[in-house]
């Protein structure tokens, strides 16, 4: 892909996302989910009113801004509501995030071509996310989730630009890194995990790098206990499959950021990723702390805590829409944002009242907070191929040599597979042992490196000289397009018959 194309293609994905964002964005004229916790938030900030926030500040003071902003401005003013305790319109407060979110798509494309500095990932990555159901929902709403998400992979984006720098240049962009991981703490502490998934990945690399460097020593008592001929015979079989699946012209020596990250010491990763992420979060309690005097900073934390405490066990008697972790990346349980009937569909919605009876109405309205199903399927199954790459990058030397070492160059699509997976396992693990309530949306994090994973796979598709697999990459590439494009009119809350409304719900466990 020419450098030409690759900018038209990425300012196309962008033009997608704003548009998809902002169209119909004053659709419902009420509260939709959580916001009748952020927006009022948000609001609550401008009016100087006391208020406790079960999360950090940061969302809400964004979308006050917005609010205060959009208010001020002359279009989006069409209808208005009182919900958030003063009068303003539904795109006041939805604007800022719809715009916010617009942007994701090009992070993780930025992110994409740092790793590897091959434009056509670095376009697929961007495609896909622009592509997700759950991130375009979440967009288009005053919610915090994607705040989470942009500071989060912004600043896994500024290392990556540091790894690439030396000297005083590495130092401003680690500075920039610092200030966003902190940025994400403050939407939401699961943005810590962020965070996690570059110490991991930084730690991994002091590994690798000892594991290079021990000497080769031969096993001579393991191997026959596992069956060394047929282990040697399997792996021989997946690596000749590979190599081919991988081959492409014309050949090309690559580099990635990754493996300056031993260039990293100790004491720069506790200044810049630790005391500085940490300042941040803390300086952004403070407009909040001088609102609300009831609480101290550390009586605030004491106080959240205790209210997640408190939420209760992870269980459909709890919330409907309760999903425990291992139920995310199947996406066996997404969740409904907003719900209405009417019977027609030139009657008004209501801003707020009860539903129709069951049965009575016509046109069904749902913003379904689910992701692309292609699409976090794909990914899910791109993740875990690349975890048992990883596992036999370190099998094949120990059964085809019998040595223990790595090999002496790890290739840049082992260092993006290691950089995939620890990030994803970052934001995902964490969860297992949490047992309040979550829901799908906690998922978010986790799920953007999948769509990074199974765009790397169909780049390698596409990159092979076999006309078979290049198929096969093209064929993954329309099947999630093709079910963004169908699954569509749930994202975006589309008035359709309750007779059309079971073909997008496959699954009872999704309605």
């Amino acid at each position: 892909m020419t450098k030409k194309w690759f900018q038209i293609g990425l300012a196309g994905v962008f033009l997608l996302s704003v548009a998809l964002r902002f169209w119909g964005l004053e659709r419902f004229n009420t509260l939709v989910f959580d916001e009748v916790y952020f927006a009022k938030f948000g609001n609550n900030y401008l009016t100087n009113t006391p208020f406790f926030n079960a999360h950090p500040p940061l969302s809400q003071y964004i979308i006050g801004i917005g609010m205060w902003i959009g208010s001020h401005l002359p279009f989006g003013q069409d209808t208005v509501n009182g919900l958030t305790g003063s009068l303003r319109s539904p795109w006041s407060y939805r604007w800022l995030n719809a715009l916010t979110g617009s942007f994701i798509p090009l992070v993780v494309a930025a992110i994409a071509y740092q790793l590897s500095h091959r434009r056509s990932f670095a376009f697929l990555a961007g495609l896909f996310t622009a592509c997700d159901g759950l991130f375009l929902v979440e967009s288009r709403y005053a919610l915090n989730n994607i705040y989470i998400v942009i500071f989060g992979l912004l600043g896994q984006w500024f290392l990556l630009l540091a790894l690439d720098h030396q000297k005083q240049q590495r130092s401003w962009w680690l500075i920039l890194a610092g200030i966003n991981f902190g940025a994400s703490a403050a939407t939401k502490w699961n943005g810590l995990w962020f965070l996690l998934g570059a110490y991991l990945i930084w730690i991994a690399t002091f590994i690798i790098y000892g594991m290079q460097s021990f000497p080769r020593t031969q096993i001579t008592l393991i191997s026959p206990l596992l069956g060394r001929r047929q282990i040697k015979n399997f792996i021989d079989e997946w690596h000749r499959n590979w190599s081919d699946i991988k081959q492409k012209s014309p050949e090309i020596t690559e580099q990635t950021p990754l493996q300056n990250l031993t260039q990293l010491n100790v004491f720069q990763m506790l200044f810049y990723l630790g005391i500085i992420p940490a300042l941040v979060y803390s300086l952004i309690w403070i407009p909040h702390l001088q609102l609300d005097q009831r609480y101290g900073f550390i009586a605030v934390h004491q106080k959240i805590l205790q209210f997640h405490l408190q939420l209760g066990g992870n269980s459909p008697n709890v919330h409907p829409y309760c999903a425990a972790w291992y139920k995310w990346p199947l996406m066996t349980r997404p969740m409904a944002y907003y719900y209405q009937t009417s019977h027609s569909l030139t009657d008004p919605l209501p801003v707020l009242g009860p539903q129709l009876p069951s049965g009575s109405g016509k046109v069904i309205y749902d913003v379904h907070a689910m992701g692309n199903p292609f699409l976090w399927w794909f990914g899910i199954a791109a993740i875990l191929f690349l975890a048992g790459m990883l596992m036999l990058q370190v099998m094949i030397p120990w059964i085809k040599q019998t040595k223990t070492s790595l090999p002496a160059r790890l290739s840049v699509d082992i260092w993006i597979a290691l950089y995939l997976v620890l990030n994803y396992a970052a934001n995902l693990l964490p969860w297992v042992k949490v047992t309040r309530c979550v829901f799908i949306y906690h998922y978010m994090s986790a799920v953007v490196f999948t769509f990074l994973a199974i765009a790397w796979f169909v780049d390698q598709c596409l990159r092979s000289y076999y006309r078979e697999i290049r198929a096969m990459g093209v064929t993954i590439t329309f099947l999630i397009l093709g079910a963004f494009v169908f699954w569509m009119p749930i994202y975006l809350g589309l008035p359709v018959s309750s007779n059309a409304y079971k073909m997008w719900m496959w699954f009872n466990s999704w309605i």
